[in-house]
């Protein structure tokens, strides 16, 4: 695998949106009491809705990057900006990002967004997003709150689930979360970035980018490059017949490809065109990861049986036997021998592309454990990228070279780098 550089360009690009996307989530909460809202309840919905965006954004700079800036409130000189130039260590992070998702739970957020609202916070969200929250620092952050912090864990989680508007997942075909014609009156995802089929400035490129040459099922737009390409690593996890597998990778047998690449996000419209300005939607958080993650929470509780029964609940709505039956399959116990790894891989089939597995990965395995898994897989199944080069200092990407040399005391570098 190849190192990420503190000077690497695309690495500054993510740190800089990220924090312009803090700065204006600040300007708003810094200033919305100077605001006069003729329907009042507007600024409770507009206050939780910033605090959702807000303690969103800090859950991805934490988990990327451990201890970063943590600013609350507008900066208006360059003195204010000095001053609060320094990284705050994770456990403040996630303070503040518990606090804000707190707020937005409580507050007078519908519990699902109507069709109209598509792309907007939703109660359930806030309970989903803090769930996972919760769970990340009981498995991230020191162990003498790991407890509680699953039971709180558990508890939002659980509060999301019960707020879904369907029976079981299964009534939910897989295709359907990603259909574009589907995705505003699909009922498993619980927030998504929208994006404007067939508009220059809105759409989505997601499904073009991803099309191998040769190949037409994601896009009308020609492809001449490889694609989303799928390494083989993920290609041998799928299990046989699992409709996902089918759904979400295909082998483009170009000759100048013979690979497979990614089709879980597919707009081959006439509306997106030839330009490829497709309509599809990202989801961040739906309700089979939210399962998931309620399996996650169980086993970890000692509630294996619980565990279970959700594990399950995905498993069915993909056609694959449940999980005491595959134990019985050799090939499945042998690859995934105890509960545990059964649910990440289950994540991994399930959740495919949707930039998730990292995360999961750094829940699942200490740093030290992260290593030794890494570099015990199959160097054929990674191509060009060296397993052997993953290393403990892979846990955080580095702090960017500009914002480092700011203060390199209070800037200070993550090891390794």
């Amino acid at each position: 695998m190849i190192s990420i550089l503190p000077s690497n360009t695309y690495l500054k690009s993510h740190w800089l949106s990220l924090y312009q996307t803090i700065t204006r989530c600040n300007q708003v909460t810094s200033n919305i009491d100077k605001v006069t809202f003729v329907v009042p309840a507007n600024k409770d919905q507009y206050n939780a809705e910033v605090k959702f965006i807000r303690a969103l954004t800090y859950f991805h700079l934490v988990r990327k990057w451990g201890d970063v800036p943590l600013i609350t409130k507008q900066l208006n000189t360059t003195g204010e900006i000095a001053s609060n130039t320094f990284r705050e260590k994770k456990e403040k992070v996630y303070e503040q990002i518990v606090a804000d998702l707190k707020e937005a739970v409580s507050s007078g957020l519908p519990n699902q967004q109507p069709l109209t609202g598509k792309g907007r916070v939703s109660k359930a969200a806030a309970n989903a997003l803090l769930g996972q929250v919760y769970l990340t620092m009981a498995t991230t952050l020191d162990q003498g709150n790991r407890t509680t912090n699953l039971n709180n864990a558990k508890t939002y989680l659980k509060a999301a689930y019960d707020m879904r508007a369907f029976g079981n997942l299964k009534e939910i075909p897989y295709a359907d979360v990603f259909d574009v014609n589907k995705k505003s009156t699909n009922a498993e995802i619980i927030f998504q970035i929208v994006n404007k089929q067939g508009d220059l400035n809105y759409s989505s490129s997601i499904a073009a980018n991803n099309q191998a040459k040769g190949e037409t099922i994601n896009s009308l737009k020609p492809s001449s490059g490889v694609g989303g390409n799928v390494k083989a690593d993920l290609v041998k996890e799928y299990e046989d017949n699992d409709l996902r597998k089918d759904f979400s990778i295909k082998y483009a047998n170009d000759a100048s490809v013979k690979d497979w690449y990614i089709t879980k996000f597919r707009d081959a419209s006439a509306a997106a065109g030839t330009s490829g300005y497709g309509g599809n939607d990202w989801p961040l958080l739906r309700y089979a990861d939210v399962i998931l993650m309620l399996a996650e929470v169980n086993l970890y509780l000692g509630d294996e049986a619980s565990a279970i029964q959700y594990l399950n609940l995905v498993r069915e709505r993909a056609n694959m036997p449940n999980y005491q039956t595959s134990l019985n399959n050799e090939n499945y116990s042998k690859k995934f021998p105890t509960l545990k790894l059964a649910i990440l891989h289950e994540r991994r089939v399930e959740l495919a592309f949707e930039h998730h597995r990292w995360f999961d990965l750094l829940r699942f395995f200490t740093s030290a454990e992260l290593v030794t898994y890494m570099q015990a897989k199959s160097q054929a199944d990674y191509g060009t990228a060296k397993v052997s080069n993953f290393g403990t200092k892979d846990y955080y990407f580095p702090i960017p070279f500009d914002e480092y040399k700011l203060n390199p005391e209070k800037m200070y570098q993550n090891p390794g780098y």
